[in-house]
């Protein structure tokens, strides 16, 4: 089965692996969510929320706390889809 959410799983843990450099967790995962923001089509958004708040269990720490903040993010910005740069 392939599942179109293992693609998104796999990237976004690559970039939190690639933003390790940041002073703390918390800075990656801001850093990630801004990238997720404005360069993930609101379908890989929708997609990697979703797969956070059902289960999660493969996205590494940083990834999670980058996830939840893509999420806040959507709860502060109304229609944040439509904000998005990417799709």
């Amino acid at each position: 089965m392939n599942d179109p959410v293992t693609p998104l799983i796999r990237m976004v843990n690559q970039i939190s692996l690639n933003n390790r450099h940041h002073d703390s967790d918390e800075a990656s995962a801001e850093q990630i969510a801004g990238h997720l923001k404005k360069f993930w089509a609101r379908d890989m958004k929708r997609r990697i929320i979703d797969y956070a708040d059902h289960d999660g269990s493969e996205l590494d720490p940083v990834s999670r706390l980058a996830v939840a903040r893509l999420k806040t993010m959507s709860d502060v910005v109304k229609d944040w889809e439509e904000t998005s740069d990417a799709g």
